[in-house]
């Protein structure tokens, strides 16, 4: 999976965007009070898109 189709997926879920980490990308979930890391590589292993969205309690994307 693309990296913005996660970052794109994670948003439409209501996640907001916490801070820049030096080779990752921290993403917020308000109503659950989580927080996971997206990797800044162009490609995601889907097991690690499906691991994103368990730690921030949303659907895993399709």
């Amino acid at each position: 999976m693309k990296r913005r189709e996660l970052i794109r997926h994670v948003e439409k879920n209501g996640c907001v965007f916490l801070r820049e980490g030096k080779k990752h990308t921290v993403y917020y979930n308000p109503p659950n009070r989580k927080t996971s890391t997206i990797p800044r590589h162009t490609e995601i292993l889907d097991i690690l898109a499906r691991k994103i969205c368990k730690d921030l309690e949303i659907p895993p994307p399709k």
